[in-house]
């Protein structure tokens, strides 16, 4: 690791991505630069490169640790149907807390494709113990991500009032809905 003549201390990836995360709140991907990110981490600029090849580089480290940064549910024996539930808000939460990684995860597809990450793993499990053939395990974690991103959509658009109360219903409304189609009626 690259050491700075200012900071005294290397740099970690984590420190990189969570202090890029930091900027990109405060001023979305547009806000975010190299020479910004260096000066918050007081370093020389080109000390990041010993870490990341470019911003694109830099954006996709981002995307790639934030399900690390959401508090996904354990496998804990819960139920499936509460295990979802939490996995559902914990998503939305970090989407709503961090809107302009949430929105450029979504404005580049094959960010959101990488079934590697950790929210995706996690999906795949509940969804093996609510009886979900392999088979089917893609389609159905598509459509319930959809669904979670559309209600996090609506939001911010306004047309869903941006209220704790009211997300919790629009949640569980969607959830149970989800459910319902897993389990089918009368099971």
């Amino acid at each position: 690791m690259a050491v700075s003549a200012r900071r005294g201390e290397p740099l970690s990836l984590e420190e990189i991505s969570s202090t890029a995360l930091r900027l990109m709140d405060e001023g979305g991907v547009e806000g975010l630069s190299m020479r910004k990110l260096a000066a918050a981490l007081d370093v020389n600029p080109m000390s990041l490169y010993h870490h990341v090849e470019s911003k694109e580089a830099l954006l996709g480290l981002i995307c790639a640790t934030a399900a690390a940064r959401m508090d996904l549910p354990p496998d804990d024996g819960a139920p499936w149907q509460d295990q979802l539930r939490a996995l559902a808000r914990a998503y939305y939460r970090h989407a709503r807390a961090h809107p302009a990684l949430w929105s450029h995860v979504h404005n580049h597809p094959e960010l959101v494709a990488d079934r590697r990450m950790a929210m995706w793993q996690v999906l795949g499990r509940v969804l093996r113990l609510a009886g979900v053939p392999e088979e089917e395990l893609r389609r159905t974690s598509d459509v319930l991500h959809a669904f979670v991103s559309g209600l996090v959509l609506f939001e911010i658009q306004g047309h869903l009032r941006d209220d704790p109360e009211e997300t919790d219903r629009n949640l569980d409304t969607a959830i149970n809905l989800i459910i319902h189609g897993l389990v089918g009626p009368g099971r």
